[in-house]
């Protein structure tokens, strides 16, 4: 092998580790891909100013430009269900459902259903965790597992689900041509597993350590909440969810009629016009004005890992790394799944890595036979689960900010039911692709 070409293989996976330990160190992402390019430029035969003003830059700005209006009006449907108390009615409204004793189930769900209705996980988080802390202390389980009944909501089965107007499947449609619904039939089976699979493996974990004696631990900061908070009827803010999948999803002639940035603007417009008297129409524009920060920050964060990718791509030893992914033995689907795992795990961010490994492994496994629908739902779901590792951004911020955790005490949990259950739900995709590569 050409001594250049493993140099640049050196140089890739030197940066790599660097992405790994800096995120975990907690490292501002800009700088992170500021070194990372500096080390893939300098050993993939790549000029220094070349790397960052056109190949960075270009990945940077063009993920910028496909994917801003998404986490906009995403953003601003999520702060509509916070400030409206349109999360919280319908978080109450599904542990009401399911009584007492398995109330903590409704944690899960409460935030699958808002997460498929649209709202980003971390808006989902913030408004979930109160409820969550109630429950969990009403019924005197143990705190450490609240992460694990968030993020599990939050970044599994209804993130990656077909026609979710989440950001993962917007990348990967927007680079496979499709639409959001793309596989949906394996798609829904994979995240009907999901849940199903998580849902009693958390039912266990929380049984099993009150067996143990475990029991509810209060911390300075929890604050309970009221029981005569004022909150909108939960059916009533479950409309703009239901009418924003509805509306994205229907078609005439082939097409979509409703954009999803229109669809999830329509569903933030509903949710205030619905649900006006429980907040603050004084202060709309300034809740707003949060949600468009908070936006921006966001994807900027993806597009600093995203422009990383795009010197990858430039690199000199990027074709044999792709023609290495590629030729994976099995079905190209497994090479796939593989693929996406690993760049979404290296990134810590499922979004980030599907805008790493979308373009970069899309047009090699397209011209391998793989259906560009296969490729979209099988990327989406295996995305979801080595992302979630200890370095992931959100795994971080609900497990020690949100929740006041440690990774100590409550990782383990977190780490078996949003990397295992995916990944056991990416394989049973995988098979059911190989299987039935004909289905819709």
């Amino acid at each position: 092998m050409d001594l250049n070409i493993v140099l640049s293989i050196i140089g890739l996976l030197v940066a790599m580790v660097i992405l790994v330990v800096l995120v975990m160190k907690g490292v501002n992402i800009f700088i992170i891909a500021f070194i990372c390019t500096a080390v893939v430029a300098l050993t993939g035969q790549i000029p220094i100013y070349d790397a960052y003003k056109t190949h960075y830059i270009s990945g940077f700005v063009g993920f910028f430009s496909a994917n801003f209006f998404v986490f906009l009006t995403g953003t601003m449907l999520g702060k509509a269900m916070e400030i409206t108390g349109g999360a919280k009615a319908i978080a109450k409204m599904l542990i009401s459902g399911l009584g007492s004793e398995k109330a903590f189930l409704a944690i899960p769900l409460a935030c699958g259903v808002l997460g498929y209705g649209g709202v980003s996980a971390f808006v989902i988080s913030f408004a979930v965790f109160p409820i969550a802390l109630q429950v969990f202390h009403e019924a005197d389980l143990p705190r450490k597992f609240i992460p694990a009944a968030l993020t599990f909501g939050c970044s599994t089965f209804a993130m990656v689900a077909p026609g979710a107007p989440q950001i993962h499947n917007a990348i990967v449609a927007n680079a496979m041509g499709v639409d959001i619904m793309a596989g949906a039939v394996v798609g829904f089976i994979s995240c009907g597993a999901m849940l199903v699979m998580g849902s009693v493996w958390l039912y266990a974990m929380i049984k099993k350590a009150k067996a143990e004696g475990g029991h509810f631990i209060a911390k300075p900061m929890d604050v309970f909440g009221k029981d005569n908070e004022k909150l909108p009827m939960g059916l009533v803010a479950l409309i703009p969810l239901i009418v924003t999948v509805v509306l994205i999803n229907i078609k005439i002639g082939g097409e979509n009629i409703v954009k999803l940035e229109v669809g999830l603007f329509l569903g933030t417009l509903l949710t205030i016009l619905l649900m006006n008297r429980f907040q603050d129409n004084r202060k709309l524009f300034d809740h707003f004005a949060d949600a468009i920060r908070s936006s921006i920050f966001a994807i900027t964060n993806t597009c600093a890992v995203v422009g990383f990718g795009a010197v990858v791509k430039a690199a000199l030893s990027f074709p044999l790394i792709v023609n290495a992914m590629t030729n994976i033995p099995g079905p190209p689907v497994a090479g796939v799944a593989v693929g996406t795992m690993v760049i979404a795990g290296i990134t810590g961010s499922a979004s980030g890595g599907l805008g790493i490994a979308a373009p970069l492994l899309g047009p090699a496994f397209l011209a391998k036979g793989v259906s560009a629908a296969t490729m979209a739902r099988l990327m989406a779901i295996s995305s979801s689960s080595l992302d979630s590792l200890p370095h992931n951004g959100y795994i971080v911020t609900v497990t020690n900010g949100v929740c006041n955790e440690t990774h100590k005490d409550a990782y383990g949990a977190v780490f078996k039911l949003t990397v295992i259950v995916p990944f056991i739900a990416t394989i049973l995709a995988v098979i059911l692709f190989a299987m039935f590569p004909q289905l819709p």
